[in-house]
């Protein structure tokens, strides 16, 4: 019984294709190299465009969050009469 049982783990760990699995390079040393180089950009920017990208919509939402919050904060500290 423990037999079959472990038969069946094994064949439930296989893959249930014949291909061979798709090898992927560790790009981990091309990386360190790029963001350790000393070239004046911040490193939040070395990414690429899109960290670029992502760090203007961060700063968008961020400004935009911040004059929403003082609006609100206005409307709530002058009630509207009646």
């Amino acid at each position: 019984m423990f037999r079959q049982l472990m038969g069946l783990r094994h064949l439930s760990n296989r893959t249930l294709t014949t291909s061979a699995r798709k090898q992927v390079d560790n790009k981990i040393k091309e990386k360190q190299k790029l963001f350790q180089e000393d070239n004046g950009m911040p490193v939040h920017l070395k990414g690429g465009v899109k960290d670029a990208v992502l760090y203007r919509a961060t700063m968008a939402l961020t400004v935009f969050g911040s004059a929403f919050v003082v609006y609100e904060l206005f409307g709530a500290a002058m009630p509207k009469k009646p």
